[in-house]
């Protein structure tokens, strides 16, 4: 599903799994800026958008998900992961309860796949999931001005890094053209709002643009910093998507045993990677350290005052102090995840033996 926002002036098709939507509208380091210092609007319509409803819907998703949401407050957005019964990420979840309906949206083309998941473990709850992709669309604002232009929408998820609207697809043309126009005017990304200044509305911002920001602020995205191994530790998902002190759901031995116990195999870590090169590594790419694959490249972006950045997936007992290779590219670490993550349970071994010989 094409946006009609790949028809604006400047527009540049996205590489995949983003090709549906704007890479960038002709300028990205400008973009960034006004993500960072006015306000952008992201057209991120190919997300997929699943809708839950019924009044099980909050307590039957906290069962199945890493988040605790049974008494999740309406409009107050989090996120959830789902696991395999081996504790490693299926899905990765932005989501709202606006009351009635919690609206999820999901990385492009998963939404199907969440859906198949959740019906099958239905049971005899009342609740319905249905993927709503066709029909919903998410479009995200940005920047210190953010807050004042959030139109209404069927669902608003506002986070530290955004504000996510989930908008009707067919009236995206229409709301993109009254979010970037003057304020108060209705006008296109071709009026003052492409300057992001003053009273105008938000400039259109490619996800060349996002997605950096998003790099530089450390936020592994599901898919592409990610594989069919990682668990919640290794991208520090245990912050920002797991609750420690809740019910049982599918995968979470792992995650407590990782927790209290042990640690992740992996780690997070940004890359600052050389800015000689005039090309940026591809996602799978190798990070080698002295000649030997010691994990790999996620996403990589060009950032406005960083430089070319990106995240990768390295083992865990990899010094920090490290430079790799990154597809060939030298490049210097930032520790993302630390090594030391989970173990949060120190036992005294000798102390224990002693009270077992005393007992």
């Amino acid at each position: 599903m094409d946006t009609p926002l790949l028809r604006s002036p400047g527009a540049v098709a996205a590489d995949e799994p983003d090709s549906s939507v704007a890479a960038h509208y002709g300028e990205p380091f400008a973009e960034q800026r006004a993500l960072t210092g006015g306000a952008g609007l992201v057209d991120r319509s190919n997300r997929g958008v699943v809708r839950i409803t019924g009044p099980d819907r909050l307590s039957w998703l906290h069962s199945l998900t890493t988040q605790h949401l049974e008494r999740l407050a309406p409009d107050t957005a989090t996120q959830a992961l789902v696991l395999s019964p081996n504790g490693h990420v299926e899905h990765h979840l932005t989501l709202v309860d606006d009351g009635t309906a919690v609206w999820a949206h999901v990385e492009p083309g998963m939404a199907a796949g969440l859906v198949s998941f959740l019906d099958s473990m239905r049971f005899m709850l009342r609740v319905e999931a249905a993927d709503v992709s066709g029909q919903f669309a998410v479009l995200t604002l940005k920047g210190p001005r953010a807050g004042d232009l959030a139109p209404e929408a069927a669902a608003t998820l506002r986070q530290p890094f955004g504000i996510d609207l989930i908008v009707m697809r067919d009236q995206l043309e229409t709301l993109a053209a009254q979010l970037t126009g003057p304020r108060g005017t209705g006008h296109g990304a071709t009026g003052q709002g492409a300057t992001g200044q003053g009273d105008s509305g938000a400039r259109l911002a490619g996800m060349w643009a996002f997605e950096a920001l998003r790099i530089a602020a450390h936020q592994p995205r599901f898919g592409l910093d990610t594989d069919h191994r990682t668990i919640p530790h290794e991208v520090g998902w245990i912050a920002t998507a797991v609750h420690l002190d809740k019910g049982c759901y599918r995968g979470q031995e792992t995650v407590a045993r990782v927790h209290n116990l042990g640690h992740p195999p992996r780690r997070l870590v940004m890359l600052h990677l050389d800015g000689s090169a005039d090309r940026l590594p591809s996602h799978g790419d190798p990070v080698e350290l002295d000649g030997v694959a010691v994990g790999f490249v996620g996403s990589a972006a060009r950032h406005f005052e960083l430089g070319p950045i990106a995240l990768a997936l390295v083992k865990r007992t990899t010094p920090v102090t490290a430079d790799f290779l990154a597809a060939g590219i030298a490049a210097a670490q930032e520790v993302v995840v630390s090594p030391d993550e989970g173990a949060k349970v120190k036992v005294n071994l000798r102390a224990a033996s002693r009270s077992l010989r005393r007992a």
